[in-house]
């Protein structure tokens, strides 16, 4: 099965006419590491599904670059202001691996909306974004930088091994030497305890 139709199958069927219409508005596209997928300033003008890699947005702030979060495949992803909007993008995304990419145009994206099926996957998608936000904020909001942190090393979240520790410290809002001070902190904690 196409991965992009695997992932849309999570949140909804679709019939096969449906699913040809879908496939022949995809192109396939790889990204090198490293490579700028969308830059701020610009209109995002596609819908994308990441079939293998890992993104980071980030946006520029006071001359420095300030990680606002990252995306992990399989998943969809797009600047959605801009994207709904047609408005410049604020963030930048990267591909910090290589990136394969499906992509599809505003105009498909939107022209495929006549399908149920498709419409009803947008709507949980835009749903699931939403959450994920909200609980992104929540944590912000209630958890301090180590507590955030030591929560990724207890999961095992990839974004360890997959970011550099830079934009680790950006994404948690604190200073580098902070960011090391909390490691310390935790790895000696651990140390005692084993």
């Amino acid at each position: 099965m196409h991965p992009f139709r695997a992932f849309i199958e999570k949140y909804q069927k679709l019939s096969e006419p449906e699913w040809e219409e879908i496939k022949s508005c995809l192109v396939l596209k790889t990204y090198p590491k490293n490579t700028l997928i969308l830059e701020s300033g610009k209109i995002c003008s596609k819908l994308y599904f990441l079939e293998q890699g890992f993104l980071r947005y980030y946006l520029w702030k006071d001359g420095n670059d300030v990680t606002k979060f990252f995306t992990e495949a399989p998943y969809c992803f797009t600047s959605q202001r801009s994207f709904t909007n047609n408005i410049p993008a604020e963030e930048n995304i990267v591909a910090i691996t290589e990136a394969v990419l499906w992509e599809m145009n505003k105009t498909d994206a939107f022209q495929l909306l006549k399908y149920q099926n498709w419409s009803e996957f947008i709507r949980k998608l835009i749903q699931e974004v939403q959450f994920f936000t909200e609980q992104i904020l929540e944590e912000i909001q209630n958890h301090t930088a180590e507590e955030r942190y030591v929560k990724m090393l207890e999961e095992n979240n990839p974004l360890l091994t997959k970011a550099a520790l830079k934009d680790i410290d950006s994404y948690l809002g604190i200073a580098p030497q902070s960011l090391s001070r909390i490691r310390k902190k935790y790895w000696s904690k651990k140390q005692k305890l084993t």
